[in-house]
């Protein structure tokens, strides 16, 4: 029987990377998508390399990297016990069990808390809002995944500590709180990489890749910019398609 028709009524699973990931996801609610298969894109970690990732939901990115990276170490960690749960559950169903390890905790508490040494690289999507007047309030079960209770600090500190020095940080954001990162980040890391993302060319950037070395000295670059849509009818660019179904990276 389709492993899909047998679940709880309220998890789907999709698969991602052209089917080289499944994905078990609340079927409401906040679902990993574009933002997700960015960030995994542009981390790429060697063979026997350690990454962490702040807030890791159901593991959408931790699952993406294993797949385009083999051979590396992952800890996942998340607020959400019933999302985290279902990050254990896809680190079973993709295979990577014996080298992901998911931590049910707040990013607030610090990375000290976890126990474990840092890490070569930190990523995170971290949640885009850390005002709650600043927009309608999000569906109960998108919160934790829009708003950042204890601000974008918070996260920023956690992946700081997170890795080791000369290790590498990498955030999808919202691009206006990209000055916001950089300071942030900037107060132990540097040789800042930006990578803009264009919901059209036509159109400014939405959202921001940011990379940075923890004690890094090196100057700011501006990289070229990813475009994910065009008005030729097509649903991606090519490039965005590429990197969907895992055929490309996002270089820095």
């Amino acid at each position: 029987m389709d492993a899909v028709k047998t679940l709880p009524h309220d998890i789907v699973e999709n698969g991602v990377l052209n089917g080289r990931v499944r994905l078990r996801q609340p079927a409401r609610g906040y679902r990993a998508g574009m933002d997700a298969a960015l960030l995994a894109a542009a981390v790429p970690a060697e063979a026997g390399q350690r990454v962490i990732e702040a807030g890791c939901g159901a593991g959408a990115v931790l699952m993406q990297i294993a797949a385009r990276r083999p051979g590396i170490m992952l800890m996942g960690l998340e607020r959400d016990p019933a999302m985290a749960a279902l990050a254990v559950e896809n680190a079973a169903l993709n295979g990577v069990a014996a080298t992901t390890a998911i931590r049910q905790g707040d990013v607030a508490a610090g990375f000290r808390v976890l126990g474990v040494e840092p890490a070569d690289w930190a990523v995170s999507n971290p949640p885009f809002f850390d005002d709650a007047g600043a927009l309608r309030a999000p569906a109960e079960g998108k919160r934790g995944a829009w708003m950042a209770d204890d601000g974008l600090k918070a996260w920023t500190d956690f992946l700081l500590k997170a890795v080791k020095e000369g290790g590498r940080i990498v955030v999808v954001h919202r691009t206006d709180r990209l000055a916001d990162l950089l300071a942030l980040l900037g107060e132990k890391a540097g040789s800042f990489a930006i990578r803009p993302i264009h919901p059209f060319a036509d159109e400014p950037a939405k959202r921001v890749l940011v990379h940075a070395i923890k004690t890094g000295r090196a100057p700011l670059r501006l990289l070229p910019p990813l475009v994910l849509h065009d008005r030729d009818g097509a649903k991606h660019t090519d490039q965005a398609e590429a990197i969907l179904r895992g055929e490309a990276t996002l270089d820095w």
